[in-house]
């Protein structure tokens, strides 16, 4: 298989882990979608947020202020912002909680606030993934569409193409490895995110 290049370097991938579970259903399907990733030569790096110290955006507004070089919040997402620039393609998992994203990766995309300079949004023109767990057995009444819609809505602003998404039904923890169909989907996905 080729490997996945872009200005003769491997292409990078990033994903955000939004589930407080690090066996969680939502870590497992972004596993394969880094599997997939990998496989097409990808290099991977994954941030487990539930374990790091990210704070609300405060609404200062000091990244848009002439010759702002960024979020001035000095806490864990100063590790992301350069990940998330430096990749080539972007993936948000997390589970479905209260009809909507895990708080955990609320707080990361709301903090990507900060990612907006003079000539546009920073995140523009790379690959996004999305793999989400929920509760329920229908993706409309456990909130999955929610989340859905709030990335379509923000990626379709920013000018970032939401290259694929999976999603399941997947209660208990590693209950979405019985799933095969949606195993291999998030695999393909990975691997789509690299081409």
């Amino acid at each position: 298989m080729a490997k996945a290049k872009k200005d003769g370097r491997a292409k990078k991938v990033v994903i955000l882990l939004g589930s407080p579970r690090k066996e969680g259903n939502s870590t497992i399907l972004a596993g394969e979608i880094a599997a997939g990733a990998q496989a097409g030569g990808a290099e991977v790096k994954s941030f487990y947020l539930h374990g790091m110290k990210i704070a609300p955006c405060s609404a200062c507004e000091a990244c848009h202020r002439p010759g702002a070089k960024g979020c001035v919040q000095a806490d864990d997402m100063q590790q992301i912002y350069p990940a998330l620039l430096a990749a080539d393609a972007v993936v948000y998992a997390c589970p479905i909680y209260w009809f909507n994203v895990s708080a955990q990766l609320k707080l990361a995309m709301d903090r990507s606030y900060a990612l907006v300079g003079e000539k546009g949004y920073r995140l523009a023109g790379k690959k996004i993934g999305l793999a989400f767990a929920y509760g329920g057995e229908d993706p409309f009444d456990s909130g999955c569409t929610n989340a859905i819609r709030a990335f379509q809505d923000a990626f379709r602003f920013v000018g970032a193409d939401i290259v694929g998404m999976v999603y399941a039904s997947a209660s208990a923890p590693g209950d979405v490895r019985a799933n095969k169909k949606v195993m291999d989907e998030a695999a393909e996905l990975g691997r789509r995110l690299v081409v």
